[in-house]
C-alpha cells in the first residue's frame, strides 16, 4: 500500500513506518497479513492498528525530534515503536501484563532504547514524568480525558480517539494557554479506553 496516497506526507513519520518491520508485532496466525492495511487481533482482546491508521496519527501529533510522547494503550507495541522513530522519547503505559511483557521484549529485539514502559492505568496517565510535548491515546474515549489533558504541556497536543462503539473520530487537541482548541479529523473504530488495572487477564 502507498501511504503517500492515502494522505500520510511527512517523510519522517513514512520513514519510521518503513523502517519498524509490523510483522515483529503481529501474532503468528496473521503473520501472513501483517502489511494488509486492517487492524489484526492480538492478545488479551486487543488490535493492533491498520498501518494508515497509525501514519495518520502520528503526522496528526507534528512531531518533532526533541519531544518528549506519553502514549496510553502501549498493545503490541508497534505505534511506540514508530513514534520512537520520530520523537525523542516515548512513554508508554498499558493496563494488560502480559501485553506489556510480549512489547518489552520486541522493543529489546529490535534496539530500541528511547521506549520507556509502565504496567498501570493508562487513564491516570504518567503524572511523574508530565508534562508532556505530545500524547496519543490509541483506545478511544468516551470524551476528552482531562486528567490527561493537564498532563499535556503549554503548546503541546494530544491525538486521540473519541466516541462510542457507534461513532468514533480522532481528535487533535492542542493546549495554549490553559485552554483546550479541539479538531476532528479522522473516523475510525478503536477499541474503548478503560480506566483501571484487570484484576487478571484473559488467557493469550
Amino acid at each position: 500500500m502507498d501511504l503517500r496516497r492515502t494522505g500520510v506526507t511527512d517523510t519522517r513519520v513514512l520513514s519510521a513506518l518503513e523502517t519498524v518491520p509490523r510483522e515483529v508485532f503481529v501474532s503468528d496466525p496473521f503473520l501472513e497479513h501483517a502489511y494488509d492495511n486492517r487492524a489484526l487481533p492480538i492478545d488479551c482482546g486487543q488490535t493492533i492498528s491498520q498501518p494508515l491508521v497509525v501514519g495518520l496519527m502520528t503526522q496528526y501529533l507534528t512531531l518533532g525530534p526533541r519531544d518528549k510522547v506519553l502514549e496510553i494503550g502501549t498493545g503490541s507495541g508497534y505505534q511506540a515503536a514508530v513514534l520512537s522513530k520520530v520523537a525523542r522519547r516515548v512513554y508508554t503505559v498499558e493496563r494488560h501484563a502480559p501485553l506489556l511483557a510480549q512489547a518489552e521484549a520486541r522493543f529489546k529485539h529490535l534496539s530500541l532504547t528511547n521506549i520507556v514502559t509502565r504496567h498501570g492505568d493508562g487513564m491516570k496517565g504518567w503524572p511523574e514524568q508530565a508534562p508532556f510535548t505530545r500524547i496519543m491515546v490509541t483506545a478511544a474515549a468516551r470524551q476528552i480525558p482531562e486528567g490527561l489533558a493537564d498532563q499535556l504541556d503549554d503548546g503541546g497536543v494530544m491525538v486521540l480517539p473519541v466516541g462510542d462503539a457507534d461513532q468514533q473520530w480522532v481528535m487533535r487537541v492542542t493546549r495554549s494557554n490553559h485552554r483546550l482548541h479541539t479538531e476532528r479529523l479522522l473516523a475510525v473504530r478503536f477499541v474503548p479506553l478503560l480506566d483501571g488495572v484487570p484484576d487478571h487477564d484473559p488467557d493469550t
